[in-house]
């Protein structure tokens, strides 16, 4: 199948052309023709699928095809700003031939920022890309005009509703005409999505994509530690490695922060990444890393789903992620077109129980590999012993048995030229 099949005006054809896509994923194939014949949608696909262009291309081609007005005519609304400015990046390059024009409308800009989208809200601009607090603050002014709103587009649901976006969603639609066309999209489909789904959606195709496991070239591997021993060992991986592209996932901001500023003590080029930064800052940041001027960002989830930079060599989750599915969408920002790359899990003893609900989900173990002796004895891996007992913060843990000069195999090595690492390991290698 191939984009020309679904009949996309020529102006919209190019954008897709200079795009890079040639044919369409299997969110697009499913999802496409439903929207074309005005259907609603709920869709099960995560990050990294194309269900961003499954819904921005229908959109667009409705735009073109039936100009009526310059007022907003689709409104997506995302959980976060980092979604939004993606999101907003590849609607302008699929409508860079045509005429229609899109917004994205998200927190944490300047007062320039906020009468720039005032003024696309009051004047129409047809496609607007918003996060829920920053629409509600515009909405409460009384100006946006969304009377000739035909589409509405929530993605990545299930986590809006995880952070607690429910209530501005629903207020949201107040505003919004009913007759439209609804198109959710949930990387998972809890009953809580089901039950947004009956008020928000009008007998709406389902389109499935099985929940995405890995890809084949990440090498997934775990450490079992002590708390007290992920700091030494999280150096003891990251320095002299050669490594330019490496994101640590962190469970919290304080613990980016803690983190961030240790390391680059130890000389490292880091930077911690979070919510608490101004926008600005963020994007500068971003800029610095996909120029090389940095080479690990220390990351909360915020980054976990959105980041668009390929080539990603090291992923290391200092903190084992709440869910499965956070822990899919860490790891898969590395091994991104074609390349290679590794994935390496810190699990404490207070974390054994949630990696144990990661394997099942990924239907096969990861390899624990064995610590080096200069970090001393490492706890057993038995989430069962461990179960219940609860974090007990970075000062907590217990530390390790006595250092030891002598290195182990379980030391995993890094190649400058390819970010690759190899070791023995103690345990059954996992499927990736």
């Amino acid at each position: 199948m191939n984009f020309t099949d679904f009949g996309f005006d020529p102006t919209l054809m190019e954008g897709i052309e200079a795009m890079g896509f040639e044919s369409p994923t299997p969110i697009q194939e499913q999802a496409m023709p439903a929207i074309l014949e005005g259907r609603d949608i709920i869709g099960s696909a995560q990050t990294g699928t194309g269900k961003t262009a499954a819904f921005l291309l229908p959109v667009i081609q409705h735009i073109i095809s039936s100009r009526e007005s310059n007022r907003t005519r689709a409104l997506v609304i995302v959980p976060t700003r980092e979604l939004a400015m993606q999101i907003d990046q590849q609607m302008e390059g699929f409508s860079y031939f045509t005429s229609v024009s899109s917004i994205a409308v998200y927190g944490g800009g300047d007062g320039q920022l906020f009468s720039r989208e005032k003024k696309a809200l009051t004047e129409g601009t047809e496609v607007v890309i918003c996060t829920p607090g920053r629409m509600i603050a515009h909405l409460n002014s009384s100006y946006v005009n969304f009377e000739s709103l035909e589409f509405l587009v929530l993605d990545e649901a299930d986590r809006m509703l995880d952070m607690g976006f429910y209530d501005d969603i629903m207020k949201i639609i107040q505003h919004i005409p009913k007759k439209r066309q609804n198109l959710m999209f949930a990387a998972t489909m809890p009953e809580k999505i089901r039950t947004l789904a009956k008020k928000v959606l009008n007998n709406p195709v389902e389109v499935s994509i099985a929940i995405s496991k890995p890809a084949e070239k990440v090498l997934q591997v775990a450490y079992v530690v002590y708390e007290t021993q992920k700091l030494p060992l999280v150096t003891h991986l990251l320095k002299d490695r050669g490594l330019e592209r490496v994101i640590v996932f962190c469970a919290t901001k304080l613990s980016a922060k803690q983190l961030g500023r240790q390391l680059k003590r130890e000389g490292l080029l880091v930077q911690d990444i979070h919510s608490d930064l101004e926008q600005k800052e963020r994007e500068e940041i971003m800029l610095q890393f996909r120029n090389r001027k940095l080479h690990i960002l220390v990351a909360t989830d915020l980054l976990s789903r959105g980041i668009d930079i390929d080539n990603i060599e090291l992923i290391i989750n200092y903190d084992v992620p709440q869910e499965g599915e956070d822990y899919i969408h860490r790891i898969g920002r590395t091994a991104r077109a074609e390349s290679e790359g590794v994935a390496i899990t810190l699990i404490s003893e207070y974390e054994q129980s949630k990696f144990t609900r990661i394997e099942q989900l990924l239907g096969s173990k990861v390899t624990k590999a064995t610590l080096p002796e200069q970090f001393g004895e490492a706890p057993e891996y038995d989430p069962a012993k461990y179960k219940g007992m609860g974090y007990r913060g970075r000062s907590g843990g217990r530390s390790g048995g006595r250092s030891s000069d002598r290195k182990s195999g379980g030391n995993f090595r890094g190649k400058s030229s390819g970010g690759k690492y190899r070791g023995k390991s103690s345990g059954r290698q996992g499927q990736s």
